[in-house]
C-alpha cells in the first residue's frame, strides 16, 4: 500500500480518500463508463482515466476496500460458455456479505450486506445473470479470492501482471450452484426484464452470443 500511495497526486488521494465505504466505492463505479476494451486496467489507472469494465472496476473497489481497512476479497461469478463471468468484491457488515462491482448490466453491480452466506449471496445474481439474448446463464462460482496473494504483480499501480492475475485466478475451485439438468430446463428472461436489465448498457461491451 505504500508504494502505491506514494503515487497518488493530492488529488487523487482526497477522492480515495472520500471513497470510505462500500456503497460510496459503488457510487464511483457507477459514475463512470463501461469500458469495451479487451485490456485490463489495474487500479491507479481505472482512478486517471475513468473508465472501467467489470474486471478493472473489481480491482479498483478492491484497492479502495483494502484502503479503508477490510481485506480485498473478490469473488468470481462462472456462466455458461454462451456468456461473460462477472467478478464481484466483498464485504462483510454485522456477519453478513455484501459485494461491489461493475457491470454493463444494472441488476450485477451493489448488494447490501445482507446475505449470511457466500452462496446466498451468489443466488441473488441468478435472475439477473443473462447475456444479450436472454438466457440465464450463471452456474457457479469461484472463491473467495485475497487478492493480497498477488501483490507480487504490483496489481493496484501496474497493467503489465493482469493478465497472469487472470489466468492465476482459473486455479481455484469452481463450485456449481445449479445441476447440467437445471441449466438445460431455464426458461428465457422475460422482455420486460430483459430491457430493465440491460438500461444503459455499452452494446460494444456486451459478450457477442452466437446462435444455437
Amino acid at each position: 500500500m505504500e508504494t502505491f500511495e506514494a503515487k497518488l497526486k493530492p488529488s487523487e488521494r482526497k477522492l480515495l480518500d472520500g471513497l470510505d465505504s462500500p456503497i460510496k466505492i459503488q457510487t464511483f463505479l457507477n459514475s463512470i463508463p463501461y469500458s469495451e476494451d479487451k485490456f485490463y486496467r489495474c487500479p491507479l489507472r481505472v482512478l486517471r482515466e475513468r473508465k472501467a469494465h467489470c474486471f478493472d472496476g473489481a480491482l479498483f473497489a478492491a484497492m479502495a476496500i483494502r484502503r479503508s481497512g477490510r481485506p480485498p476479497l473478490i469473488l468470481e461469478l462462472i456462466p455458461n460458455e454462451r456468456d461473460d463471468d462477472h467478478i464481484l468484491v466483498l464485504f462483510k457488515q454485522y456477519n453478513h456479505w455484501g459485494a461491489v462491482a461493475q457491470s454493463n448490466f444494472s441488476g450485477l453491480r451493489y448488494r447490501e450486506p445482507v446475505f449470511r452466506s457466500l452462496r446466498e449471496l451468489v443466488m441473488s445474481y441468478f435472475e439477473d445473470f443473462f447475456n444479450a439474448v436472454g438466457e440465464k446463464t450463471l452456474v457457479g462460482y469461484r472463491g473467495p479470492i485475497n487478492l493480497k496473494v498477488f501483490d507480487r504483480l504490483d496489481w493496484m499501480w501496474s497493467d503489465a501482471g493482469l493478465e497472469k492475475l487472470s489466468n492465476d485466478m482459473d486455479r481455484y475451485k469452481v463450485h456449481p450452484v445449479i445441476s447440467p439438468e437445471m441449466a438445460a430446463g431455464l426458461s428465457m428472461m422475460d422482455e420486460r426484464s430483459l430491457r430493465a436489465g440491460m438500461i444503459g448498457t455499452n452494446p460494444a461491451g456486451l459478450f457477442k452470443v452466437k446462435k444455437p
